[in-house]
């Protein structure tokens, strides 16, 4: 959403971002380019199987093989065709949410579920907005969003089945990009609570809030591991206060859970809105995909 604003006040277009989807093996650091493209795409999630990343790009979602990285293939979500980058695939691989801005306006975003492959008609499930999917509980009956509401944004959960939202943060300032561990035990988030953007977590339903990071870096986006050793997140070199930019100096940092020391898992990189803010983590929890860019000129 933060990236038409970007370009509304700069001479970058769409079409002048050469975007890039990249893994990185959390053993040896070593950075791979799965696929670039010259169009602005974001977000990837790794499917349960392996087999294949969900990435969005101007609107719309699409596939791309994992095994033969040649082209972007759309899935069909019917009338949802403002998809932003706030999407997910369920525990169990069968289906998807999307979050999809109703009107032209960032702020109608809605959180919709669909099967894996598409679907005419995806079906609501949040009735407020705006609201921007970030985690599914490994039981797969609960969903975990943020939503502004009263001009503050907070971390709430929803039923899948659909039902009332519930908060589950109070504390001012933002909170955003929840994920649960692969246990259900905890949910971790980032939130500007303590004045600056750092890595929490909580328990599912927002009791025991605690922080996990206390360094000069903003801190987004946190996403733990399948087998839950580990959590990647992504930090801005420079304090963005409560916002998370496109266009900025980044690096994937990796905590380790057994005693939540930190190091740095990529050296720095052009990114930030758009290059992890959803899971995607591979299932053998060997590698995480992610995406840089590039400013070129337009063909």
């Amino acid at each position: 959403m933060l990236l038409a604003v970007l370009l509304a006040a700069s001479a970058v277009t769409q079409d002048s971002i050469r975007s890039a989807l990249k893994t990185v093996d959390i053993a040896s650091g070593t950075v791979e380019t799965v696929f670039t493209e010259q169009r602005h795409f974001e977000a990837p999630n790794w499917s349960r199987d392996g087999r294949f990343f969900l990435i969005n790009s101007k609107g719309r979602l699409y596939k791309l093989d994992a095994r033969n990285p040649k082209e972007l293939r759309p899935i069909n979500t019917g009338f949802a065709t403002r998809a932003n980058n706030d999407h997910g695939i369920s525990p169990d691989g069968k289906s998807l949410v999307i979050s999809h801005e109703v009107t032209e306006d960032w702020q109608t975003s809605t959180v919709f579920h669909l099967p894996i492959n598409g679907s005419k008609t995806p079906r609501q499930i949040t009735t407020k907005s705006p609201s921007f999917w970030h985690g599914w509980s490994p039981d797969g009956k609960t969903l975990a969003f943020v939503g502004r509401r009263d001009d503050e944004f907070d971390i709430y959960t929803i039923p899948l089945a659909g039902g009332e939202e519930r908060r589950i943060t109070t504390c001012r300032g933002l909170d955003d990009g929840p994920d649960y561990s692969p246990d259900g035990a905890f949910i971790y988030y980032n939130s500007f609570c303590s004045g600056r953007m750092q890595i929490w977590r909580m328990k599912p339903d927002g009791a025991d809030p605690e922080q996990l990071t206390r360094d000069e870096y903003s801190n987004w986006f946190p996403h733990p591991s399948p087998d839950g050793r580990w959590v990647v997140y992504i930090s801005y070199l420079e304090d963005q206060a409560q916002n998370h930019p496109f266009g900025k100096q980044v690096k994937l940092r990796l905590m380790d859970l057994r005693d939540t020391s930190v190091r740095d898992l990529t050296p720095p990189f052009f990114g930030g809105q758009g290059t992890f803010n959803v899971p995607s983590w591979s299932p053998d929890s060997k590698r995480v995909a992610f995406v840089s860019y590039e400013i070129v000129s337009p063909h």
